[in-house]
């Protein structure tokens, strides 16, 4: 089923990903990248490497959603607890994994019509309405997006 990815990464990215952990880190300069930003830090399955990712969310309730074609996401599984550092402050953040075709369409539909730049990273087209494009959202779909549910402890 699942593809190569149609999100591309930034050529520099890794140096990009370095100024927003940083910045994601401190409260005070958080405040404008964290917004849209929250940095996980996910853990190897099998290799037990700590990785810190900042990734785009969009807030629902109290709920974050994040989305990825990564292989990273598949270290994320429902029922585990990540830590997170969000607006600056470092928390935990329970995980519900949004795999199968009707949640990650309807989770990245939300994505993309809350986070034009999410939409544009995972090569989403945004309708005259503001919608994302179907057909867009089924290619994410098969080339490997899942979509994650985390819920921040208070």
């Amino acid at each position: 089923m699942s593809q190569q990815p149609r999100a591309q990464t930034l050529r520099f990215q890794g140096a990009v990903n370095r100024v927003m952990r940083t910045m994601l880190r401190v409260p005070l300069l958080s405040k404008l990248p964290g917004r849209r930003l929250v940095l996980l830090e996910i853990v190897g399955r099998r290799s037990g490497k700590r990785f810190e990712l900042p990734v785009a969310y969009t807030r629902q309730g109290a709920d974050l959603l994040v989305g990825t074609p990564f292989a990273w996401g598949r270290n994320l599984r429902t029922g585990d607890t990540i830590n997170i550092v969000l607006m600056g402050t470092p928390q935990q953040a329970d995980v519900v994994a949004i795999t199968d075709h009707d949640g990650v369409i309807e989770a990245y539909g939300v994505m993309c019509r809350d986070n034009k730049a999410f939409a544009n990273f995972n090569k989403v087209a945004i309708d005259k309405q503001g919608n994302p494009v179907p057909g867009d959202l089924e290619l994410a779909w098969k080339s490997g997006a899942r979509a994650f549910r985390l819920t921040p402890h208070r």
